[in-house]
C-alpha cells in the first residue's frame, strides 16, 4: 500500500515541478499538454490500482477467525475515509471551476459597471458554497 501512496505523491510532485520548469522556461503547445496527459493518466490509473488493492487484497484473513471481523472492520473504515476525502476533493474541484468562471466574469463586470459590487460577490459566494458542501458530506461520513 505504501508503494501505491508514494507513487501517488511522486507523480503529483513532478506535475507540480513541471509546471513550474514550463512556466520559468516559457514553454507552451502541445508537448506540455501531452507530458501533462501521461502525467494525469499514470496518476489516476495509481490511484485506480490503490483502490482495487484496497478493496481485493488489503483483507487477507480467514473468514472462520475473530481477526476477519476485525479486518473487514479495517476495511470498512479505510472506504469511509476514501469516501470522504473524495467528497471534499471533487467539491473542491467543482467549487474552483465554478469560481473561476464567476470570477472572471464578475471582475469583467465590475470594470463596466463598479456599482454591482455586490451582485457578483453573491455569485462568487454560491460557487465556493459548493466546496463547504462537500466538506459537511465528508464531516457527515466520518462521523456515521
Amino acid at each position: 500500500m505504501e508503494f501505491f501512496v508514494v507513487s501517488a505523491v511522486v507523480l503529483c510532485l513532478s506535475m507540480v515541478g513541471l509546471g513550474v520548469k514550463c512556466i520559468q522556461k516559457g514553454i507552451k503547445g502541445e508537448s506540455v499538454r501531452k507530458i501533462l496527459r501521461f502525467h494525469v493518466s499514470t496518476l489516476f490509473s495509481v490511484v485506480a490500482a490503490a483502490f482495487i488493492f484496497i478493496l481485493l487484497g488489503g483483507v487477507t484473513a480467514n473468514a472462520a477467525s475473530a481477526d476477519a471481523a476485525a479486518a473487514a472492520s479495517a476495511s470498512s473504515e479505510g472506504l469511509r475515509y476514501i469516501a470522504a476525502a473524495l467528497s471534499t476533493g471533487l467539491a473542491g474541484i467543482g467549487a474552483g471551476i465554478a469560481v473561476s468562471a464567476t470570477g472572471s466574469a464578475a471582475l469583467g463586470a465590475l470594470s463596466e459597471d463598479p456599482k454591482i459590487l455586490g451582485k457578483a460577490l453573491v455569485f462568487v459566494g454560491l460557487a465556493e458554497g459548493i466546496a463547504i458542501y462537500g466538506l459537511i458530506i465528508s464531516i457527515m461520513i466520518l462521523n456515521a
